[in-house]
């Protein structure tokens, strides 16, 4: 990748990238600024984000004036993701100075404090008086519209005309100078800073600061977002109760400049991860620069991949965990091109971690899991290429009879090569996740093209459904959010008082809703009607409520709505919280409700009860699972319902026996202690100081709300819990699985559920032991070990009598058959009309098991016959390969084949050649292993 001539500014006095972060929190603390922490890349109760893609997104309610602080001005240096939605940078990485998927955002925020002109005169301190720019090296660009902005630039702070850019039309769609976070949400006008790079890096005879950077003489290093509206899904724009300022700024981009270098890459950020790069290939800086678009992607990956699975986030093949498997596979094929073939990430995540955890501590914190979770993804992708590997050959060796040629190029193969099919390729790449361009890597060694427009087609198909789904679903939830905030807006908060009570008599309707329409009253009348409309789902909102809303991983309450006469009116029978501070109830109408109507709210007590033993009983769990399984097995997700609790964690194996029963006896003795559970409230920081567990996939305000079991756990919770540990009453392990690589599931039950569960099991065993005929429960493996030995000869048995009867050999009578064609060299050479190619191979393995070293030629005797040739390793060794046995059988066969040297197939058209192929077959063995000697 060229880098253009980049003549540095004396003036400007370099900064470690860590210095220049440091030193901009403080400017901002020092001006009244609260800092804040980097929040998780995962969105804590954002349902429109996959990722945290900017500094503003903890934020976002406060901007909006949902969420009161107790500050009004904030700073805070983010780690920031864009990989998917309206901010993707993922196919540009490695390919500019300045895309990246994981960056830091740097940025100072205003809730209705501050506005545009302090916003401007911070920054132009900060960079000019703090950092040094020079002046005369800064522009700036403004909305169109916005004269405040314009006039504060040219007025106040002295930037010469043609050095400020208006651009931008947003109601015609137009964005430029203007900023949103997604479809809907915070949004308004904004002004960015642009560094001048100097005339001579000018395209054409016009070049301003603007949004397109297609001129490299300016680069934007700061976008001051001035938040005054909130944008809903018809595109209308109301204004926010306060006026705001989001502020960003890449640290990434501001280290170019201050370190006066002329990429991204070329910062202390990156070039640590280059040289340990660099030390594992042997590269010098020529190599460096001449490979620099794989080193580039491999640097920016590193970094992903090590923040993500800080945040809790493992490979997986949906949401999260597969954008983290394509970051990490991307880099795995870009160190292939770079002649890397051993896992190599661990060394480079290995430096992210030692040059970042100063600023995020939970780097070192977690340094063993990302280094685990990235070998095993980078070990797993490597078997997946060479699964992969194997099903591309048996594809390419019908389409050629040429000899695989290690080393030939797709752009050296001749006109009219063979093709391998589009939709071909494609699966490899969507079932198996193998490479394009590997695909293409290998089939030219075969001499065949590959239909690279028939992949493109079925690729963007793919993302066409893919895309058009998700844009439906996110248009939908936009639309519901919508109506759920004016709900709010008009009626305030719900109050929930279900800590305190399971029944209050005095709650009142605020609003009614039926597909999605509001109604000032519903009415469930006569038969027909009951069969129809009072059958059909409703929701109801109360000012205040005994019911749970789904949250934390409990599920939302169960139970009625009455009338104050005690008349059932609404069957609840889900409660959710679709935005926050606003609790729906979700059910079926029964009688007659109306908005304004006091009513009774009254949860099903029991079920709560079910609830709270189990939601209570996972925090036993958790502090039982570190203490026997190790800190590192920690929440990952939960889900506590009244039948039973389901507990997510990361680990590379399951549990032992031992292990089980140790984390079941230990919250078994803190349930018998009956131990009090306690409720307190206090500050985020505090509460994390104290030692409470908090999980990266909920969102925390200020104030929090903790459980404590006494003397045991200690947790920021918001659900429902016993009094003491004793009311959990019982507990008892169900399941301990694997839901991806790295990370495991444990169900559970507690009190009646967990006294059923061992009932029943008790029962089956006794009857187990009965059928068994064993005298003692002792007796009962050895009797079931022994019954296993006998079925395992009876269908031994079964399987050579079957094989006899039908004429077929046996893997036995076959290994017997074993000819020496060579010194040390044994061969099976057989043809049988054996029912396919998958039971033909399936004898092969039979046959490789008992021989152990050898060659073995089994062919499916048919029409069409087919041919299967496996070398062992140590004959490889001494050069016998299968794909030279099967080349010699194939004249024979009228057919094409070939593969590697330790296995290779072929199929043929003439069946009447069999026999001497057969015999080809021994002479290419014999003849292989006179060579070999």
């Amino acid at each position: 990748m060229a880098i253009p001539t980049f003549t540095r500014d004396s003036r400007i006095a370099p900064l470690p990238a860590a210095e220049i972060r440091r030193r901009f929190v403080e400017f901002f603390a020092e001006r009244g600024h609260k800092v804040v922490p980097s929040a998780s890349l995962v969105p804590g109760g954002d349902q429109t984000l996959l990722f945290t893609n900017s500094g503003m997104v903890q934020f976002k309610d406060a901007l909006t004036g949902a969420e009161q602080r107790s500050y009004n001005r904030a700073v805070d240096y983010q780690r920031c993701l864009r990989v998917a939605g309206k901010h993707n940078d993922f196919e540009e990485v490695g390919r500019t100075p300045r895309h990246h998927t994981l960056f830091e955002m740097l940025g100072n925020f205003s809730f209705g404090d501050y506005f545009k002109r302090e916003a401007i005169h911070f920054a132009w301190d900060f960079l000019t008086r703090d950092l040094g720019i020079p002046e005369d090296r800064l522009a700036a660009t403004v909305y169109s519209t916005d004269d405040d902005a314009y006039g504060v630039w040219r007025e106040e702070i002295g930037l010469p005309p043609e050095r400020i850019a208006r651009w931008g039309d947003f109601p015609n769609g137009d964005e430029k100078n203007w900023w949103r976070m997604a479809d809907i949400g915070p949004c308004g006008p904004c002004s960015e800073i642009h560094y001048d790079r100097g005339a001579e890096f000018s395209e054409g005879d016009f070049c301003v600061p603007d949004h397109s950077e297609h001129c490299p003489r300016w680069l934007e290093i700061w976008n001051l977002v001035f938040m005054q509206y909130e944008l809903h899904p018809d595109r209308s724009l109301t204004p926010l109760p306060a006026p705001g300022v989001d502020t960003g700024m890449g640290l990434e981009r501001l280290a170019s400049v201050i370190q006066q270098v002329p990429s991204n890459y070329d910062t202390d950020l990156f070039t640590p991860i280059h040289g340990r790069l660099r030390e594992l290939l042997g590269h010098d800086p020529e190599a460096f620069e001449a490979e620099r678009f794989s080193y580039q992607v491999i640097a920016d990956h590193s970094r992903a991949a090590t923040f993500l699975i800080a945040d809790g986030v493992l490979p997986s093949n949906e949401g999260r965990g597969y954008v983290l498997r394509r970051i990490v596979r991307r880099a795995v094929r870009h160190g292939r091109l770079l002649g890397r073939r051993e896992p190599f990430m661990g060394e480079t995540a290995r430096v992210v971690v030692e040059s970042m955890a100063e600023a995020y501590p939970l780097l070192a914190e977690r340094r063993d899991e990302i280094l685990g979770a990235i070998l095993r993804e980078e070990t797993q992708f490597i078997r997946t290429l060479e699964a992969g590997t194997d099903i591309l050959e048996e594809a390419l060796i019908p389409l050629t009879s040429s000899e695989r040629t290690i080393g030939l190029r797709p752009e050296d193969l001749p006109a009219g090569a063979p093709q391998l099919p589009g939709a071909v390729a494609f699966k490899l790449h969507d079932t198996f996740g193998f490479p394009i361009d590997l695909t293409i890597e290998l089939a030219a060694e075969y001499g065949v093209g590959v239909d690279r427009a028939g992949f493109d087609a079925a690729l963007a198909e793919q993302r066409d459904r893919s895309r058009s789904g998700k844009k439906a679903e996110l248009a939908r939830h936009a639309e519901l959010t919508s109506r759920y905030q004016s709900i709010q807006a008009r009626a305030g908060d719900t109050t929930f008082v279900g800590y305190e009570a399971t029944t209050i008599d005095d709650a009142r309707i605020v609003a009614i809703l039926r597909d999605d329409v509001e109604y000032e009253s519903l009415e469930a009348r006569g038969d027909e009607e009951l069969r129809t409309a009072a059958c059909a789902s409703a929701e109801v909102v109360l000012h205040r409520t005994p019911f749970y809303g789904e949250g934390g991983g409990q599920v939302g309450d169960r139970g009625v709505i009455r009338g104050l006469e005690g008349e059932v009116l609404f069957e609840v029978e889900d409660t959710q919280k679709p935005v926050a501070g606003l609790l729906v109830h979700r059910g079926t109408l029964r009688g007659r409700l109306a908005v304004g109507q006091l009513v009774t709210a009254e949860v099903d007590p029991e079920r709560r009860g079910h609830t709270m033993r189990n939601h209570t009983g996972t925090h036993l769990l958790h502090r039982a699972l570190r203490n026997v399984a190790g800190d590192r097995a920690r929440q990952a997700g939960s889900l506590v319902t009244p039948d039973y609790l389901r507990f997510d964690y990361p680990a590379e194996r399951a549990l032992t026996d031992d292990e089980r029963r140790r984390i079941e006896d230990e919250v078994r003795r803190i349930i018998r202690e009956d131990r009090p559970v306690s409720i307190a409230f206090m500050g985020m920081q505090e509460a994390i100081d104290a030692g409470a567990d908090a999980f990266f996939d909920e969102k925390y305000g200020e104030t929090v709300r903790t459980v404590r079991v006494e003397g045991y756990s200690f947790e920021l919770c918001g659900g429902t819990h016993c009094r003491a540990s004793g009311q959990v009453g019982s507990f008892v392990i169900t399941s301990d699985r694997s839901i991806g690589s790295g990370m495991r599931r444990i169900e559970a039950l507690t009190g009646a559920g967990a006294d059923d569960y061992l009932r029943r099991r008790s029962e089956g065993f006794e009857a187990a032991q009965a059928v068994l005929g064993a005298q003692t429960a002792e007796a009962v493996p050895a009797r079931i070990v022994a019954l296993q030995e006998e079925l395992k000869e009876a269908k031994r048995r079964l399987r050579s009598g079957a094989a006899a009867d039908a004429g077929l050999p046996g893997a036995r009578d076959l290994a017997g058959s074993a000819k020496e064609v060579g010194p040390g060299v044994r061969l099976v050479a057989r043809a049988a009309p054996w029912a396919s190619m998958d039971a033909l191979k399936a004898v092969a393995k039979e046959v490789h098991a008992t021989l152990g070293s050898g060659v073995i030629a089994l062919v499916l005797d048919a029409d069409e016959p087919q041919l299967f040739v496996t070398v062992s390793e140590d004959l490889v060794g001494r050069g016998l390969a299968a794909g030279d046995i099967v080349r010699a059988a194939m004249d024979h066969l009228a057919g094409k084949g070939g593969g590697r040297a330790a296995m290779a197939q072929g199929r043929g058209t003439r069946r009447e050649g069999v026999p001497a192929a057969l015999a080809a077959i021994e002479a290419a063995a014999r003849d292989a292993a006179d060579r070999g000697g």
